[in-house]
């Protein structure tokens, strides 16, 4: 199975008045973990949006576990890869490492989305490309 690690510096913007990572941030962090990851596969968002007619890939669901707060300066390593697919979707996980401490686990699931074939002013869900499942889940 691939998967993806990436050093992160936290920064003074991503910290509350109590110095602690605001929370949101890390949803951010993740967002681009997931892109980050696709590119590490060889397929960058904006090559799939073009090469499959995509619109986009939302996120549909994502929730979070904190078990370790992180301050403006500390280093965390998020290590990010696909735990399944289904016929449009995909569900990525994020675990957040502090030196060798799980510090959070995140999960989102995605949805490959195109226009309505019947009303372009629609979306409507596409297959996920078997290139792409073959990548990930080969490692």
């Amino acid at each position: 199975m691939f998967v993806h690690r990436r050093d992160v510096q936290i920064q003074w913007g991503d910290c509350d008045p109590a110095n602690i990572v605001y929370y949101p941030r890390y949803f951010e962090m993740f967002d681009d973990s997931t892109s980050i990851m696709f590119e590490a596969a060889g397929f960058s968002k904006q090559d799939i949006v073009r090469k499959y007619g995509l619109v986009g890939i939302p996120m549909v669901d994502t929730r979070a576990k904190f078990y370790i707060a992180s301050t403006h300066g500390d280093w965390i390593t998020i290590e990010s890869r696909i735990e399944s697919f289904k016929r449009s979707s995909f569900e990525v996980t994020h675990k957040v490492f502090k030196g060798e401490a799980l510090a959070i686990e995140a999960f989102e699931t995605r949805v490959l989305v195109g226009r309505h074939p019947d009303d372009p002013a629609r979306l409507k869900s596409a297959a996920m490309p078997e290139e792409i499942i073959a990548k990930f889940m080969q490692g």
